[in-house]
């Protein structure tokens, strides 16, 4: 179902009139916002119910947050677009990433929020974009937009860093990922992580996190070094060596501390570090 700018300008439409997929239940939030408060109903126009589809809202949004006096909202809006437009992978990722948000974010029930206001999520999709940039011979507009997220939200991934889909990058604050970093599908990383090298060494440098991977807060990975399927990281440790599927590390240097009591510890945000049977 879509919206008509009678419907629209009137707030007419209720939560009840949607059903159908992830962009139809962005539109239902949003007119429920302004059902709840109708001082949004600019903000909420603007953002989401103006637009044709999700990726239009997102493509307005990322050049929402990105835009300067060098670049402004209605260039990028036109370079967002045409990277969508030649690869729909990306829009396909970004709604796999605003899923994984909303069923593993115990703070958030809905999708609208982390659309409009998470840094983690809105930083990873301006990040696709770049990739595509980068591996599509605009290498200086690549690196305007990664420096623009940085500056803004606070998270630097280099254009070059291959991630996959159902990423949860849960408050994004202080998040660095190097050039040669690869972070695979269904992966949650929090706060203050540094996926890294270490030190002036050229070529593959940095971690691979696999399928399903737990990384905590201000945990720094450092090196060509793999982080197992369903592997689990705790917060604040230093991982200096390959850590293998479904075990959990924690310390510094990081240590083996057990297994995880979940095969994907990455979908199911389940902490705990320490399993009796590996205590030494």
């Amino acid at each position: 179902m879509r919206l008509t700018n009678a419907e629209v300008q009137t707030g007419t439409l209720r939560l009840a009139d949607f059903e159908g997929g992830l962009w139809d239940r962005l539109c239902s939030e949003a007119g429920g916002a302004i059902d709840n408060d109708v001082l949004l109903t600019r903000s909420m126009n603007s953002a989401v119910l103006y637009h044709r589809s999700f990726a239009d809202a997102l493509a307005h949004r990322i050049a929402q947050k990105l835009a300067n006096h060098d670049i402004s909202q209605e260039e990028l809006i036109s370079i967002i677009r045409e990277v969508f437009q030649s690869d729909q992978r990306i829009v396909s990722a970004a709604e796999a990433d605003l899923e994984a948000v909303r069923e593993r974010d115990p703070s958030n029930a809905e999708i609208l929020t982390p659309f409009l206001y998470f840094k983690g999520f809105l930083a990873l999709q301006g990040h696709r974009v770049a990739h595509w940039l980068w591996h599509h011979n605009k290498v200086h507009m690549s690196r305007h937009i990664q420096s623009r997220i940085s500056e803004i939200l606070g998270v630097d991934i280099h254009p070059a860093a291959q991630m996959g889909q159902g990423i949860m990058l849960d408050h994004g604050s202080g998040l660095v990922i190097g050039e040669t970093a690869v972070v695979e599908d269904q992966v949650s990383i929090l706060q203050d992580v540094t996926l890294g090298g270490t030190g002036k060494e050229t070529g593959d440098r940095h971690p691979k996190i696999r399928r399903g991977a737990l990384i905590g807060a201000g945990a720094k990975i450092l090196g060509n070094i793999e982080v197992g399927v369903g592997a689990k990281v705790g917060a604040g440790s230093v991982v200096v060596a390959p850590v293998a599927a479904h075990t959990s590390v924690a310390g510094v240097p990081a240590r083996l501390v057990g297994r995880p009591n979940t095969e994907l510890p990455g979908i199911s945000m389940e902490h705990s570090i320490t399993e009796p049977e590996y205590i030494i």
